[in-house]
């Protein structure tokens, strides 16, 4: 019985309380997964207090006896008590959850399948021919075995070479063939592990084996990224690399083949399917750290053993037993992002995200126009009264606090994707119908007395107001056509507020939320 369960999470409320409290919420979710706990106590004349406990192994049993009962998974759940011991608990599926961060409030998925197009998916292909040659890197992986054969005092084992049928098959399952110069690497040996004992001759990488390769490629067949869901996801942006226009601005792409692991979620590929000034075939890093864009490494493998040899020839190694360990000489970092202040006085050109934060005055944005590749432009508890500097710039994703309201600049921006609008007066949201990639918006720091033009953006995927603004539009029937995710802005909204607001937007199943009452 639900009732049962719920009781030993009640408990473990009630005990962990301050003196003084008068109620106490609790918003969890639990599943496979695990659980996660946010709210707190309140207190007479206080605002509310953290330090709930988290009731683990009691809201796993209430899990479970939810997904037995109604399937699901994971599971998305309120609970209010007092100190007489009365509680309420509401429960639904995982399509609607508190948000947790800034703001708070609920989110509702109305598709769980859908993903915002990469940036990448946009950008020109890339036309020239590879540059790798598969004889001079053969003859330059032999050299640098011997290299470092001489340094180690012994070869290095490796495993014998991949047939070219073994090859071919790779590349049919792959859906692409290799690069030449990487297929002549494999004609010497078939990676660089036997058992589990691998060389890492790519700099900290292991070269996996063909049959690894296409493991790695069927995990990651769709290309995509990890998705951190669309509270983190709806005003995410993907670097562009140095050079730029060499690699698509993509988490993760079908062209990028795996051939290199530094075994922590990260990869050496060959890009197959570069941006218009790349080259097939050249090397990148992808994988778990690199989520706002992969990096460039060289244009080809015959480029990067190159490199290696010139390491070897200037003693630029270290030996560590029977490892060497290659030392990239020390470079100035280029400078992508700036976090904190107002704009500084020299914007670098190569600056692609800049977070300006608790500025008391008005903030110009002029000096940022000379910042040609700027993706990222949030300004947080900072006002600017002029937004025409952002005209001229390839921002994606605007989080903006705007003195008069006008927007008149953004009219037909070609790259914005999303805006997180503040105001502190009305604000014409017309312009925003001309905007031609704009997916996501969050207006509920703003005054908009015209909020039906929002039922005139065919292809917003997301979007965030107060409980006052969505009746509004709910009231009028003009909800954004193609609507995937929505939040309730009201940090203080209660999950039957938000159920009631999700059924309004077309959630099925509201009606069977699990409600539970006891003392």
């Amino acid at each position: 019985m639900v009732e049962q369960a719920v009781r030993p999470i009640v408990e473990a409320i009630v005990a962990k309380a301050p003196n003084g409290w008068t109620h106490a919420v609790l918003h969890g979710r639990a599943g496979r997964g695990g659980t996660g706990v946010t709210g707190g106590y309140s207190r007479l004349g206080e605002s509310r207090h953290t330090g709930l406990p988290n009731p683990y192994q009691e809201l796993m049993a209430l899990a479970e006896r939810l997904r037995e009962d109604r399937g699901w998974e994971p599971v998305s759940l309120e609970i209010r008590c007092r100190p007489s011991g009365e509680y309420r608990l509401v429960a639904f599926g995982d399509a609607i959850r508190r948000v947790t961060g800034t703001g708070g409030g609920f989110q509702v998925v109305l598709d769980p399948d859908y993903r915002l197009p990469q940036p990448g998916s946009r950008q020109e292909p890339g036309t020239a021919e590879p540059t790798g040659d598969p004889e001079l890197a053969a003859a330059r992986f032999r050299t640098y075995l011997d290299r470092r054969a001489a340094i180690l005092g012994h070869p290095e084992e490796l495993p014998p070479p991949a047939t070219a049928a073994a090859i071919e098959e790779a590349e049919r399952r792959l859906g692409h063939r290799l690069p030449a110069d990487l297929r002549a690497l494999y004609l010497i040996a078939d990676g660089d592990g036997i058992g589990y004992r691998n060389r890492h001759l790519f700099q900290g990488n292991a070269w996996l084996s063909l049959q690894s390769m296409v493991a790695e490629s069927t995990e990651w067949a769709s290309g995509e990224r990890p998705w951190y869901g669309w509270d983190l996801e709806w005003q995410a942006v993907v670097f562009d690399t140095t050079p730029t226009d060499t690699v698509r601005r993509c988490g993760g792409h079908p062209g990028w083949l795996r051939f290199g692991t530094g075994e922590d979620g990260n990869f050496l590929a060959v890009d197959m399917a570069p941006a218009r000034d790349g080259h097939p075939g050249q090397i990148i890093e992808t994988g778990r750290d690199y989520d706002e864009g992969p990096h460039y490494v060289a244009d080809s493998v015959t480029s990067l053993l190159g490199h290696y040899l010139e390491l070897l020839d200037q003693g630029a190694y270290e030996r560590d037993e029977d490892h060497i360990f290659l030392l990239e000489p020390e470079r100035d970092p280029v400078p992508q992002q700036i976090v904190g202040g107002d704009v500084p006085d020299e914007v670098p050109p190569t600056l692609q995200a800049i977070h300006i934060n608790d500025v008391t005055g008005l903030v110009d944005l002029a000096p940022l126009t000379t910042a040609p590749n700027l993706r990222r432009l949030h300004l947080n508890r900072a006002t600017t009264a002029d937004l025409t500097p952002v005209r001229e710039l390839p921002v994606e994703s605007l989080r903006v606090t705007v003195a008069e309201g006008d927007l008149t600049p953004l009219e037909a921006h070609p790259h914005l994707t999303s805006l997180d609008l503040t105001t502190t007066a009305p604000a014409d949201i017309t312009p925003l119908r001309t905007v031609p990639h704009l997916r996501g918006i969050d207006l509920s720091g703003a005054q908009v007395p015209n909020l039906a033009v929002l039922a005139d953006l065919p292809d917003l995927r997301y979007l965030s107001l107060t409980a006052r603004q969505w009746n509004a539009l709910l009231d009028e029937a003009k909800v954004p056509p193609a609507l995937t995710a929505a939040r309730l802005a009201d940090a203080d909204a209660t999950f039957d507020e938000a159920l009631a607001w999700a059924a309004r937007l077309g959630l099925d199943g509201t009606e069977n939320a699990v409600r539970v009452t006891g003392r």
